[in-house]
């Protein structure tokens, strides 16, 4: 006799009734027994490939899931799904893909646990657009469900006496490393040799790029948010403490199935929020701008890009990460991990208590039993912070009326305002070329467009080209504005997220050869010195979105169906159209 009433999960559609001989037949040729199938049915979804470092030891945390999932009264069924890896992907071609695999991600999760009538999620992630997807089947199946982030790598180091320049000698290197090398190595700065010891030392180990990019900023909008177990994103991945979280989770996954906790009750606008504010004070990725409309869409929830600007305007940047600080995840994880800094965010009054949690009981509850204080090295208290805003900001104005967004974590006030023409690249590659070939001005803005979204399509990220820029020590003497999309690792004054993108006829799509662009992230501005009257002149004379060679398949799939930036670049209608629940059915 199981522990749990199965009458009203959805397993019961596969396991319980006479009519349900033939679904049991199939569970006890793979082993199972009675018990096990009268029990819940949890998925146990991974991104484990052999893509990239980031998703590498996915798989051993997932056993250790299914253990948890076991020691609580439930029967683990893993599954993966796929996952495509920015740092493998990164300035070419396949970095198209990127974005449109979150989707595919939720997409496939959302199907597996469908077609297979599973009762609840633990969920597994490790590169950058695989850990919102993961969230985003969550909410969007509304089952009990927690997520584990795989972790991140360990920083490398080049081995002593070793030939490098003393830029990369004796400190702490990550892949933004590597990509900025290349500048060097491009303008003469660095040779060959050199750039060759760096990439075999910069990636020591299992786990996602360790500054606070994309991926990590996420696993701390895990935690946020509610859907990680609190600190369950800070130990970096070949640490065996991972596999204990791993465990933790199966169990509190079973938990919220009998406490009847689903991911929309963990989910709300205030959880929304609270992900938000430690996007900011982290000085985290501006891909979060993406991710987070992203996520409150499958929920049904209004909470688009100009809201999160809004909360990072009134949050203050104190924990001091790359790439705009010095330290790295493993790091923050020995200074105390996400706990330390949402206790600052409570004590300044920034962080809704309230919100339920994956264990079952409040965040504030679960704050209470952390008592480590802010170290004063990685993260600051947050009454003297790095700075009183936070660490992304967003922009508005006349080349951009549905918003865009810029990280400026590290960037001194002085460089956050720029004034040049606009140098326009109608791709990514002409800019790489400009670059690699120096064909570029001191103060030029460059402006990269139909990259966005639908006009790539795929919203690539620019982190070739921002980093080759920085290698060559031009990272704030030129500035850079864009449709698409910059890597968590991206540093400099780089505007992505233009919106509308040019393919949907924004005003970035009209910009000519030395426009006077004025970039101003102190007032939060992106304006063209054109007048509303030559600007609605030019329109009329727009031939329409460039044609790309993505004419079938999934990327023109996702080129027809996908939505605004400022939404989160989406593809379905999301909570709000919802007609049934999986969970109800």
């Amino acid at each position: 006799m199981t522990k749990f009433d199965k009458s009203k999960l959805p397993s019961r559609h596969v396991t319980e009734g006479p009519a349900r001989a033939p679904h049991r037949s199939y569970y006890y040729a793979m082993g199972m027994t009675e018990e096990e199938i009268h029990q819940p049915l949890v998925g146990v979804a991974t991104c484990w490939n052999e893509a990239a470092p980031c998703n590498i030891s996915l798989n051993r945390q997932a056993q250790a899931a299914k253990m948890g999932v076991k020691a609580a009264s439930g029967t683990p069924r893993e599954f993966t799904t796929i996952t495509v890896t920015d740092g493998i992907a990164m300035g070419h071609e396949g970095m198209r893909s990127s974005l449109a695999s979150r989707e595919a991600i939720a997409d496939t999760v959302e199907l597996t646990m469908r077609g297979h009538c599973y009762d609840a999620l633990v969920g597994l992630a490790g590169c950058d657009k695989s850990l919102p997807g993961m969230m985003m089947a969550m909410i969007r199946l509304n089952v009990p469900s927690v997520f584990v982030y795989g972790g991140s790598i360990l920083p490398g180091r080049a081995p002593e006496g070793a030939s490098v320049p003393a830029a990369y000698a004796d400190r702490d290197l990550t892949v933004q490393d590597m990509f900025e090398a290349v500048g060097h190595q491009q303008n003469g700065t660095m040779t060959e040799a050199e750039l060759e010891i760096l990439e075999r030392v910069a990636c020591p180990s299992a786990g996602a790029c360790g500054g606070q990019f994309t991926a990590n900023t996420m696993a701390c909008v895990s935690e946020a948010i509610g859907l990680g177990l609190l600190n369950s994103s800070g130990a970096p991945a070949p640490f065996e403490s991972r596999d204990e979280y791993s465990k933790a989770s199966g169990i509190a996954v079973m938990n919220l199935i009998e406490k009847n906790i689903r991911a929309r009750d963990i989910c709300t606008r205030e959880a929304f929020e609270n992900a938000a504010r430690i996007v900011a004070c982290t000085g985290g990725s501006t891909n979060a701008g993406l991710h987070l409309p992203a996520m409150a869409h499958e929920a049904g929830i209004d909470f688009f890009l100009e809201d999160v600007c809004d909360i990072f305007r009134d949050t203050p940047y104190f924990v001091d990460l790359k790439p705009g600080g010095q330290y790295v995840a493993k790091d923050l994880y020995e200074a105390g991990g996400v706990p330390v800094v949402l206790n600052e965010l409570r004590r300044a009054g920034l962080l809704h208590e309230d919100c339920m949690t994956a264990t079952g009981y409040s965040i504030g509850e679960e704050l209470d039993k952390h008592t480590l204080k802010a170290d004063g090295r990685v993260v600051y208290p947050v009454e003297t912070p790095i700075t009183k805003t936070g660490g992304v900001v967003g922009l508005k104005g006349n080349l951009a009326p549905e918003g865009a967004i810029v990280k400026v974590a590290g960037m001194a006030a002085q460089h956050q305002r720029f004034v040049g023409p606009a140098r326009i690249f109608e791709c990514e590659q002409d800019a790489f070329e400009a670059v690699q070939n120096r064909t570029y001005s001191e103060g030029d803005v460059f402006v990269i467009r139909n990259e966005g979204p639908a006009g790539g399509p795929g919203m690539r990220e620019m982190l070739a080209t921002t980093a080759a820029l920085s290698g060559q020590g031009m990272g704030l003497k030129v500035a850079l504005i864009t449709d698409g999309r910059f890597s968590g690792a991206t540093r400099g004054f780089c505007v992505g997220h233009v919106g509308p993108e040019a393919a949907h006829g924004g005003p970035i799509a009209l910009l000519q050869q030395g426009d006077i662009i004025t970039l101003d992230a102190v007032e939060g501005t992106l304006d063209v010195d054109i007048s509303d009257e030559d600007m609605a002149a030019r329109r009329t004379e727009w031939k329409g979105p460039r044609e790309t060679i993505y004419a079938s398949g999934a990327l023109w799939k996702y080129a027809d169906q996908v939505g605004e930036i400022y939404k989160g670049a989406v593809t379905h209608p999301g909570g709000k159209a919802e007609k049934h629940e999986y969970w109800d059915l």
